[in-house]
């Protein structure tokens, strides 16, 4: 069943056209890559299904709701849930506070914050926790994590809201090649298990190429090739675009 349905989706700023009638669907459960050189139009993307900025024309719609002309929040409250280039967490709260508050959120009690925090949804926050594989950092402050655990504990922060569809840009910036390989296998996990549908952007195309079920390739805004990872691996078009920025095949690009 398709929990994301996108048609002619279209964003321009000025004269230049960031967004072109853009046209996919995403399965519950399916990891969906979208690439592209710089430039192409991945992050448009993005903000536009989630809300921060406004199309031009095109329709996006989530479990058969349209996401056209909704805040983020209004996004968020539907079931879909986002992690983001740059880490967001709290650095002066605890692992097991950030997710708390993520909660608190979720279920309107962010207004107990102050005096509650400590014992609201404490078994909630640790079973996502232990979901991710960072519950025995549950207690430390998020200021010294390393950057891999942080990405864990973001993750554990998009979960609280119990999303449908999760929106990942550039999940594994910043960190090792065996840390990037095991977030995206815990991401492809959790996503099967629990039905959550993936969409993602990526530089690191060996990350690519090994977790998603299907990519998207766009170039100035257009998209270009869709369909399995062998098949646009083989695109010959896809194959010319990454000619000048690096190999299709390497471990990253820009």
């Amino acid at each position: 069943m398709n929990v994301l349905n996108v048609a002619k989706l279209s964003k321009a700023f000025g004269g230049v056209q960031a967004v072109c009638d853009v046209s996919f669907s995403l399965a519950s459960g399916e990891l969906l890559a979208l690439i592209g050189p710089n430039g192409a139009g991945k992050t448009t993307c993005f903000n536009l299904l989630n809300g921060q900025i406004a199309a031009d024309s095109g329709s996006a719609e989530f479990e058969g709701r349209s996401l056209i002309g909704l805040k983020p929040r209004q996004i968020w409250r539907l079931g879909v849930g986002r992690t983001f280039q740059i880490t967001a967490t709290f650095s002066s709260m605890s692992v097991r506070e950030n997710v708390q508050t993520a909660l608190l959120n979720f279920h309107g009690r962010l207004n107990s914050l102050v005096s509650l925090a400590a014992r609201q949804y404490l078994d909630e926050a640790m079973e996502l926790l232990a979901r991710v594989g960072i519950a025995e950092q549950a207690g430390r402050p998020c200021a010294v994590l390393a950057y891999g655990d942080l990405k864990r504990v973001e993750l554990a922060i998009a979960l609280a809201n119990r999303p449908r569809l999760l929106l990942m840009d550039e999940p594994t910036a910043g960190m090792a090649p065996p840390e990037r390989v095991a977030l995206m296998q815990l991401t492809a996990e959790l996503a099967r298990a629990s039905g959550i549908a993936v969409l993602f952007t990526e530089h690191d195309m060996d990350v690519v190429f090994a977790h998603a079920d299907r990519i998207l390739v766009l170039n100035r805004g257009r998209l270009i090739a869709e369909g399995k990872p062998a098949e646009v691996r083989a695109n010959r078009e896809v194959q010319e675009v990454y000619l000048g920025s690096g190999s299709l095949f390497g471990a990253a690009h820009a």
